[in-house]
């Protein structure tokens, strides 16, 4: 054949039609559907208790006691509010709860990172045993430490103060494990050329070891100042005074102490509402933080 017949041929056979085969469409995925709704009815069932407080904290009493219950707000929050506000001295429970959360938390990373630092880079004796006991705490009730621990307590006079409500919080065993597991991974290389450059031990833990640590911290900060916050039976025994009094503890004087009086939710939930704010604006000040120092505890 000739080329001229070649191309002639070629060109017929380009020219008929070709048969495609229509797509076919992408089976339907069940799966993403049933994990969007086991989400949605996780957030759900976390979040109604939540929505049904800030409800109950915008009602009148007889609103509350209501059958079936009303899970509308109301035009009452603004009221409810300043009630217990005022009632409750939500300004100075607020406070001192702030400040064992935050003074509590910070205590507990200082030793935790300087015990974690001495079990890590440091030979001596007994430095397993030392680690274990400290573990071991972890295995504790706080029930069974804190009758001994609110006799020393009392024996310092420290009753009745910050000092008393926040020291003994202090000793973190989880923590000293976190820092020990993040310090672990450090490589060797970056200890040897400390040493070569003749930094000490505190230098290389301020310089080096801190900034690496940075969102561990964030992390664990976040988690002990919500555990401070939420302290209800160290304070409960430690103090017995209005004036140092955490929020806790002052939500439960709201309800009334004899069975003749009605209780006002309305009241007690909207002041819950306002002991709620506190860590919400920390975990959403510290989200991002707080997600890339678990990400980097989990390498």
């Amino acid at each position: 054949m000739s080329p001229d017949g070649t191309l002639a041929a070629a060109a017929r056979v380009e020219a008929l039609p070709r048969v495609t085969e229509a797509p076919r469409p992408a089976p339907f995925d069940w799966g993403a559907v049933v994990v969007h709704a086991l989400l949605l009815a996780c957030v759900a069932v976390i979040a109604f208790p939540l929505y049904y407080a800030f409800v109950i904290s915008t009602q009148t009493v007889e609103e509350v006691i209501a059958r079936p219950p009303v899970l509308r707000p109301s035009d009452h929050m603004f009221q409810n509010y300043v009630d217990a506000w005022t009632r409750a001295h939500m300004a100075r429970l607020l406070w001192n709860s702030a400040v064992v959360a935050v003074v509590s938390a910070i205590g507990k990373i200082a030793i935790s990172m300087l015990s974690a630092f001495a079990i890590v880079y440091f030979d001596f004796r007994g430095k397993a045993v030392a680690f274990w006991m400290i573990f071991v705490t972890l295995m504790l009730p706080v029930e069974v430490r804190i009758m001994s621990t609110y006799e020393v307590i009392g024996d310092l006079g420290w009753l009745n103060s910050y000092a008393g409500l926040t020291v003994p919080l202090m000793a973190s065993a989880t923590a000293t494990f976190l820092f020990r597991q993040f310090y672990l991974t450090v490589p060797n290389e970056l200890v040897e050329a400390a040493q070569l450059d003749g930094v000490g031990p505190l230098r290389f833990l301020w310089s080096f070891l801190l900034p690496l640590s940075w969102a561990n911290i964030a992390a664990l900060f976040v988690v002990l100042f919500i555990f401070g916050w939420n302290q209800y039976l160290w304070p409960l025994m430690i103090t017995n005074t209005e004036a140092m009094r955490v929020v806790v503890i002052g939500l439960q004087d709201l309800i009334p102490r004899t069975g003749t009086h009605i209780p006002e939710w309305n009241v007690m939930m909207a002041a819950a509402m306002m002991a709620l704010l506190p860590p919400v604006a920390v975990i959403l000040f510290m989200q991002r933080w707080f997600v890339k120092g678990l990400i980097e505890s989990e390498k």
